[in-house]
């Protein structure tokens, strides 16, 4: 079979750009440690009230690592546990959050907090909070007859 040189190097063209691309995401994914969050941990969603730190929704200081505050999230039938928390201005909070129902939404309007709350899985999210003021947390994921109720509240404060 004979193959025109211009189609020969469109073929090599394509194959070389898919081996480009394979390679950026392999690099990617397992040299820099890019995963999708909710791959880093599982729990029963049944047991969720038992499991640690979701036995004790709310803020608490932490030592030794690179945030100070784990700030703990449990969503469930048109609600969030805590309904409302205080944060020091200047803090770096680790977001750790589950649902035990159905998949919600956990997003901040205006910042870069945005992640899907699934059953079984353990979402987390570090960020630093620069900014006073009340910010809402709502349900960006339709989850039922009450899902616009599903709000919480972050209030940024100065210590």
């Amino acid at each position: 079979m004979h193959m025109h040189k211009f189609e020969k190097l469109w073929l090599i063209f394509g194959v070389a750009s898919l081996l480009v691309f394979l390679s950026v995401l392999g690099v990617s994914a397992f040299h820099h440690g890019h995963h999708a969050s909710s791959w880093s941990k599982l729990i029963d969603p049944e047991k969720v009230d038992e499991i640690e730190p979701f036995d004790e929704p709310g803020l608490k200081k932490v030592e030794g690592k690179d945030w100070d505050y784990e700030l703990v999230f449990v969503a469930s039938a048109f609600s969030y546990q805590p309904n409302e928390v205080q944060i020091p201005l200047g803090s770096t909070v680790k977001i750790i959050a589950t649902t035990k129902d159905v998949i919600h939404g956990f997003q901040i309007p205006g910042s870069n907090i945005n992640m899907m709350l699934e059953p079984g899985y353990v979402s987390e999210y570090i960020a630093t909070l620069n900014q006073a003021g009340e910010f809402l947390v709502l349900c960006n994921e339709y989850c039922g007859a009450g899902h616009h109720l599903m709000t919480s509240k972050i209030e940024v404060i100065e210590s």
